[in-house]
């Protein structure tokens, strides 16, 4: 090959012997060197980049440089061919058989420094990394189902500072005269049953839970004198829930404190339920009992251990928890009511319920199907139901909204002209005649469903699956047509198991209810949530200070 340059000094010619000679321009030399100049750093940054931080895929075209530089460099990406190895090894150890005794390392930092010390191949490393996964999900699910049952026995267990409270009360009704005077005081007697006052029943055995109510309502309204708060206790608790309204008053408004035993219209003859609840062994046993005994929690799942622990609550026996149903008769001077639960908190003034007309309706409530919260107020009829069940599909629409209790504005006069009761009272009693203690599941589910209008044999046969444990669903059916709904700012509901609820709205609800697991009593109680509880609680009693109540 030889090199000529022309005595211009404008072009190079190379020749060769076996090739026709080619002549070069200098400009065309030179654009090529700056083209070069130009492009080779660009390729070794390339180059660099892809050396430092591997071959990763891309699209784009900004990535176009980084996926051909070590190609053009001799560099080949075989991370797709490695993925696809790993796949491959990962399918073949899915389903081999975990040997017995294999060690697994504690965590992922130990499983690499096994691999490395171990010399593990790729498919004993995926076959190890499998048992670790297998291991940890069940930890995870286990520790799941003790949680459940920790909760639920927190919820049902009373607390050591309210049970402190209860007893001190209690000895202090036997010693002290003042912790026993009457309540009311003779001379408001008459007001007991004067419908020109706004009646409020509250049925409970916390008396801690019953001042918050009663507080609550009285410091929220503008007219407290016209308030007179019924509450019904049981026989246990009637001294201390008396003591506590006896020696903390709530002047101007009335309080009248009650025993179930102290009714008369209360008897075995008239609620059955009294006489199954006492007589019956095999019921408190069901209820109190292990509720884990037999278990086989491999073949359930969280959510539906979760819903068993709940069907076996123990406040599913309480008479308290029933006697909303007979209000008219054990006040048949009253006219109008509102029924409270003692979860709740009252943050308005409630007497606009009493000029609400109830259009001849008995129960003024809010609807729980509409609103924010889907959580809490997407309730229809299909989650208290099972609409797989013809005779159920046949009775009702799994669409219709529910309603809510524990805020309740109740038309006694209207409720009369019903037999709501009645059709209760004479389905129950052919409960307890027809069915034996050797079905305690399904006994309890039916004394406990109420059963309205769907009789007894329909119930029996389903075995028990028409609709869940209890008051509201029962109560579902006993209302149903007898319902007039309130506006919702009325009962904001689900702050004992949302913990998201919005802190704006429950400012603005005129009574915030507890329902849920999560009492804000217990130290189970959503921490932000419970402030708008303790408010009405008085840390400055001498009782509530020597139990050591949370704060």
């Amino acid at each position: 090959m030889q090199l000529h340059i022309s005595p211009s000094m404008r072009s190079i010619t190379i020749s060769s012997s076996k090739v026709a000679a080619r002549h070069i321009s200098y400009r065309t030399l030179f654009h090529t060197i700056l083209i070069l100049a130009f492009l080779l750093p660009f390729v070794f940054i390339l180059t660099a980049l892809v050396t430092l931080e591997g071959a990763n895929k891309c699209s784009s075209i900004d990535c176009l440089g980084r996926r051909l530089g070590p190609r053009l460099l001799g560099r080949v990406d075989d991370s797709e061919r490695l993925a696809r190895d790993f796949y491959k090894i990962l399918n073949e150890v899915s389903t081999q058989d975990i040997p017995d005794g294999l060690k697994l390392p504690d965590s992922f930092n130990h499983l690499v420094s096994d691999t490395k010390n171990n010399h593990y191949d790729a498919k004993t490393f995926a076959l190890v990394l499998r048992a670790m996964i297998e291991k940890f999900e069940r930890d995870i699910r286990e520790t799941k189902f003790a949680e459940l049952t920790n909760k639920h026995f927190a919820a049902s267990s009373i607390p050591k500072g309210i049970h402190c409270l209860s007893l001190r009360l209690t000895d202090e009704y036997s010693s002290n005269a003042h912790a026993r005077r009457q309540l009311p005081s003779p001379e408001f007697l008459p007001v007991l049953s004067d419908n020109s006052y706004h009646h409020f029943i509250l049925s409970t055995d916390n008396i801690l839970a019953a001042s918050v109510v009663v507080s609550s309502a009285v410091q929220s309204s503008s007219k407290p004198e016209k308030i007179v708060f019924h509450i019904i206790t049981d026989k246990k608790t009637y001294a201390g829930m008396h003591s506590w309204f006896a020696l903390n008053s709530v002047a101007p408004a009335i309080v009248e404190v009650k025993g179930v035993h102290q009714f008369d219209w209360l008897t075995r003859e008239n609620v059955p339920v009294l006489e199954a609840v006492e007589s019956h062994n095999g019921l408190m046993n069901y209820y109190h009992g292990s509720h884990v005994a037999g278990a086989n929690l491999s073949e359930t799942t969280p959510r539906r251990f979760a819903s068993k622990l709940q069907s076996r609550s123990p406040k599913y026996i309480s008479l308290l928890n029933h006697l909303r149903i007979y209000i008219p008769e054990l006040y048949p001077n009253l006219d109008k009511v509102v029924f409270l639960d003692d979860d709740i908190v009252v943050q308005r003034d409630l007497a606009p319920l009493w000029d609400i007309d109830l259009g001849g309706k008995v129960n003024g409530a809010v609807e729980t199907c509409r609103g924010e919260d889907e959580r809490v107020m997407s309730k229809r009829l299909r989650n208290y139901f099972n609409f797989s069940h013809p005779h159920i599909a046949k009775h009702l629409n799994p669409e219709e909204c529910a309603w809510a209790y524990g805020m309740n504005v109740f038309d006694l006069k209207a409720w009369r002209k019903t037999n709501i009761r009645e059709t209760y009272h004479t389905w129950l009693k052919e409960v307890i005649k027809e069915l034996s203690l050797s079905r305690i599941s399904s006994y309890l589910t039916l004394l406990l469903c109420f059963g309205f209008g769907f009789g007894f044999e329909q119930n029996l046969k389903s075995n028990l699956t028409m609709w869940k444990l209890g008051t509201l669903p029962p109560a579902l059916i006993a209302f149903k047509g007898h319902v007039h709904i309130i506006d919702s700012s009325w009962h904001m509901l689900g702050l004992g198991y949302q913990s998201q609820t919005n802190i704006e709205s429950i400012s603005k609800a005129a009574v915030i209810h507890y329902n849920g697991q999560s009492k804000p009593w217990l130290e189970i109680g959503f921490e932000h949530l419970r402030p708008f509880w303790t408010k009405y609680v008085n840390y400055s009693n001498d009782f509530i200070k020597n139990c050591h109540i949370l704060e």
